[in-house]
């Protein structure tokens, strides 16, 4: 299996390009499949205050034995804590379930324009960052227009923007963007919703021909594009599948025909309408 290769981010912190994401699970099995994780090489992991397992990921880190530098934990918080000094708490309060005195990745985990704090709680992160209580500031299913108002009234870019992308749902705007800005994309759900991408024929021929899965595939095609992948799976054995996409190369033709797959917005999430 082919090592996994690290992304920089502006301010030059290093991160591996594909992780582990945990949600819909529960604590106990968050903290049984991360320990396993981190035993088959993932050094990237993802949760959240709304997953409700951000204790099952920071058992897991002190179970495996490995040390804490080697390890690049993301977490991120909901709409309650938008505000200069609320984004701060929301920090504490994620280091302690998480039993971490340092987060690696922060982010705001939806704009809720309508609430129309962002700005606020971005302001706060950037006093996080200053103080080294994180290494890395970002958010999570924002628009351009969101990222254009941080940009505008703060003077600071976001290091990640965490998205909803798979082959059917491309994100080229929020790709562009990210590219024009440093800013590194990070794509939740990239396998798709309910499966049905791992079943698309393209894929599977796809598969067949480079003798690979679906899955890695579709994996592959993320780190084509330059984006993090952070899968989720509640099987163990799949965590070395997805982890072991670095060795083989989708042609200029492949990724046309993955391209065919685009949706357009058909599936994509609306962050403008939808958040928590």
């Amino acid at each position: 299996m082919a090592g996994v290769p690290a992304i920089t981010l502006a301010n030059g912190v290093e991160l591996p390009a594909l992780g582990l994401g945990t949600s819909p699970l529960d604590e106990q099995r968050t903290e049984a499949i991360v320990e396993a994780g981190i035993e088959a090489g993932y050094r990237l992991i993802d949760t959240a205050e709304n997953y409700r397992n951000e204790g099952g990921v920071g058992r897991a880190i002190r179970a495996s034995g490995v040390d804490r530098d080697e390890l690049f934990v993301t977490t991120k918080f909901n709409k309650r804590w938008h505000g200069v000094e609320e984004s701060q708490q929301a920090f504490a309060n994620s280091a302690e379930r998480l039993g971490l005195a340092t987060i690696d990745l922060l982010l705001i985990h939806w704009p809720n324009p309508q609430q129309d704090r962002y700005v606020d709680a971005w302001r706060g992160m950037t006093k996080l960052l200053d103080d080294g209580r994180v290494r890395a500031i970002g958010v999570s299913n924002f628009k351009p227009s969101h990222l254009e108002r941080l940009r505008d009234e703060t003077g600071v870019v976001p290091h990640v923007n965490q998205i909803q992308l798979d082959p059917r749902v491309p994100r080229r705007e929020e790709r562009a963007y990210h590219a024009e800005h440093g800013i590194v994309t990070e794509s939740w759900s990239p396998l798709g919703a309910g499966g049905g991408l791992l079943r698309d024929p393209v894929i599977a021929e796809l598969a067949q021909a480079h003798g690979k899965t679906p899955a890695q595939i579709v994996l592959r095609w993320h780190e084509q594009l330059g984006c993090i992948a952070i899968p989720r799976t509640s099987k163990p054995e799949r965590l070395p599948e997805n982890l072991d996409v670095f060795d083989f190369e989708l042609t200029a033709d492949d990724l046309e025909l993955i391209e065919g797959l685009d949706r357009h917005g058909e599936d994509a999430a609306d962050s403008d309408r939808f958040g928590h």
